[in-house]
């Protein structure tokens, strides 16, 4: 069945529903039978529907729906939680500003044939609306109790569809534009719904200049990253039959050439197809929206309908053989205003988001089996980097394709003297404060064991790393870095502080406010847990990255993906070997990697709740500010691998020759 067929069923069943509702719909954008405000709000919604019903496939159109949300118009719009309230009251705007948000997020659907999402939200909006014909008897609590039946009541089409969408290539709305799309002009990018702005445009123009030689080699270089993925890692990708595809708007040609190469594989695809955002104040506005109808029950029904929905996709689910994704960086880096008119989680609130969380990983992990899935990651530059964009992106490309046998030789002699350590000390320089000691496992037959990962170009494409996850006992002192990019959110010198390797302190200075730059991290790096482990210590290698970075100016926009590469780097929250301690691997040389868990993760042994945190955020420190990298042996003596910036370990020399080209350069 495919999504045309899918979707032709469903309709069926929203077909006289919707019609009915569009009646209502038009008369609220006609009528104003209450309070002028309000009136106003449910007609830019009705027209919202409107709007979302009488879609086109192109620029026109696109262009139109998003400006509400883009920075110029989103300050007088209601789905800026803060003019919400300033027009609405404190009562009813943040609960409003909420629902037209959802409305807006809807309009991918349509695109696909669904008419189901534009007639329940429709639906919602009239419901609404009637509350608001009886002043009298209206109250907060009533359309608080409103929103949170309808979340409720749709929880589990909404979980059907979003499994679907992850896992399902029968899904295949997506799969089918980019085999039949004519990709020589933008006209096909507005098909999907997404906002399409200069970035994909940009995108889809620069890569349709490249030779069909140079776009397969780009392919390759990504799906043979996702087979060698389960070689190196001993799982069988013959078990596996649908591969999730991740990609960016405008990289349709490089698509379409992978999805050739997965096919040979015997692999399907479940496309998960993103663009760059209109405005990313209007996300992070939303991202706690769930706040204004989170309770345990609620909770409890979702896990509930999620784990439905899984039961009744297992068959697809088995198959799956985990993600390959592709993505962009060079956007500036976003420093966010907390708003206090946005909804925020309360204390009991983050608790259930965390068991929330933590619970549908486990439901994720037991029907998309981790000891036998792998993945891969690459990135590319947007248009958004600057001026220098084609020629960056150039670079990206060869920093993609580095010399995968001359990185394993020289990280395996970093790695031989890191199974020396009894722990690895790390200090900054040039105004970097860090001062951090990392105790790694001990070696019981040194001969066949090592405790860090040769990681090569398969999985994280570029090469350059070499990681372990350390002992937590002993791991302890100040990581520091004066700036860094995660999870698309900018921090000013962020300071954390571990004792026996989980976070004790932290702070940054993006905001004048100590406990607002406090929340920041805690919602952005902790998210909401008390504290976390130090789940990863790893060295980069990779300096042709950072050269690259600091030619053209662009460190602050790199992608963790390849920023991780380009110093050490320090992952709070789970190892790197999250569901999948005990599938022994092994680095090139043939030794098995032994450092998998540590005395958190190990819970998973008796009560797997305790064991997982469901996030991993690398924190990296620029070679820049990096005083040195010594490891400590049990007998006291010491070797550095690093120090003043450059590697000296002998058989190394390689990684320093772009250190030394950026410097003559910067003369």
């Amino acid at each position: 069945m495919s999504y045309k067929e899918i979707y032709e069923l469903s309709n069926e069943l929203y077909a006289e529903r919707l019609e009915l509702v569009e009646e209502r719909i038009e008369q609220i954008i006609r009528e104003s039978a209450i309070e002028p405000a309000f009136a106003d709000y449910f007609r830019s919604a009705a027209k919202c529907i409107n709007t979302i019903k009488n879609h086109n496939a192109d620029k026109e159109f696109n262009d139109l729906f998003y400006s509400q949300f883009d920075k110029e118009n989103y300050e007088k719009s209601y789905a800026n939680p803060a003019y919400a309230v300033k027009v609405l009251g404190d009562e009813y705007g943040q609960l409003l500003s909420a629902v037209y948000a959802k409305i807006a997020g809807s309009i991918t659907h349509i695109y696909q044939g669904d008419i189901k999402y534009l007639c329940i939200y429709a639906e919602l909006i009239v419901e609404l609306y009637n509350y608001f014909e009886n002043a009298n008897e209206l109250s907060p609590d009533e359309i608080r109790g409103c929103i949170y039946s309808f979340m409720h009541d749709y929880e589990e089409i909404f979980a059907e569809d979003d499994n679907r969408a992850l896992l399902d290539p029968a899904y295949d709305y997506y799969t089918e534009l980019v085999n039949e799309a004519d990709l020589s002009n933008d006209d096909y990018l507005y098909s999907y719904g997404l906002y399409v702005g200069e970035n994909e445009r940009a995108g889809r123009a620069h890569l349709a200049s490249f030779s069909d030689e140079e776009i397969q080699a780009m392919a390759d270089t990504y799906t043979e990253g996702y087979r060698i993925g389960f070689i190196t890692c001993n799982k069988d990708i013959s078990k596996k039959s649908v591969v999730q595809v991740l990609y960016p708007l405008g990289f349709e040609r490089m698509i379409r050439a992978a999805l050739k190469n997965f096919e040979k594989m015997g692999m399907k695809p479940a496309m998960r197809p993103f663009s760059t955002s209109v405005n990313k104040q209007f996300d992070y506005d939303h991202k706690e929206d769930m706040a204004l109808w989170l309770d345990k029950a609620y909770v409890e029904y979702r896990l509930e309908c999620m784990h439905n929905a899984l039961e009744r996709m297992k068959d697809v689910a088995c198959k799956c053989g985990g993600p390959a994704v592709i993505e962009i960086f060079g956007e500036e880096p976003f420093a966010p205003v907390s708003k206090k008119e946005a909804a925020h989680f309360n204390d009991e609130q983050q608790k259930l988001v965390v068991h929330m969380t933590s619970v549908r990983s486990q439901y994720m992990n037991s029907y998309i089996h981790s000891e036998d899935r792998s993945f891969t990651i690459i990135a590319y530059p947007c248009a958004a980097i600057g001026s220098d964009y084609k020629e960056i992106f150039t670079e990206t490309v060869k920093i993609n394709t580095l010399d995968y046998a001359l990185y394993r030789d020289m990280q395996q002699k970093i790695i031989d003297v890191l199974d020396t350590a009894d722990r690895v000390h790390i200090v900054g320089t040039n105004g970097n404060r860090t001062d951090l000691y990392v105790k790694i496992h001990e070696l019981k037959a040194p001969s066949k064991e090592t405790a860090f990962e040769n990681c090569v170009a398969d999985v994280n494409i570029p090469v350059g790393e070499v990681f372990t996850s350390p002992v937590l006992e002993g791991t302890n002192g100040k990581l520091h870095v004066s700036q860094v990019y995660l999870n698309e959110l900018n921090f000013l010198n962020l300071e954390i502080d571990f004792k026996d390797g989980m976070i004790d302190k932290y702070t940054c200075t993006n905001f004048k406010d100590e406990e607002e730059n406090r929340k920041y991290i805690s919602d952005n790096v902790l998210f909401h847990h008390d504290t976390l482990p130090m789940g990863e210590f790893a060295i980069g290698t990779n300096t042709t990255a950072y050269r690259m970075a600091r030619v053209y100016d662009i460190a602050a926009k790199m992608p963790i993906l390849i920023a991780e590469k380009t110093g050490p780097h320090f992952a709070v929250g789970d190892t790197c070997y999250t569901y999948d301690e005990d599938n022994m691997t092994y680095n090139p040389d043939g030794k098995a990697i032994i450092a998998r868990d540590n005395s958190v993760s190990i819970r998973r042994k008796d009560d797997i709740s305790k064991a997982y945190f469901n996030c991993h955020t690398d924190i990296t420190i620029p070679y820049d500010e990096l005083g040195a990298i010594t490891v400590i042996r049990h007998d006291g003596s010491t070797c550095d691998i690093i120090r003043d910036g450059r590697f000296v370990l002998e058989g190394v020399e390689e990684l320093n020759k772009p250190l030394d080209t950026l410097d003559a350069e910067s003369k």
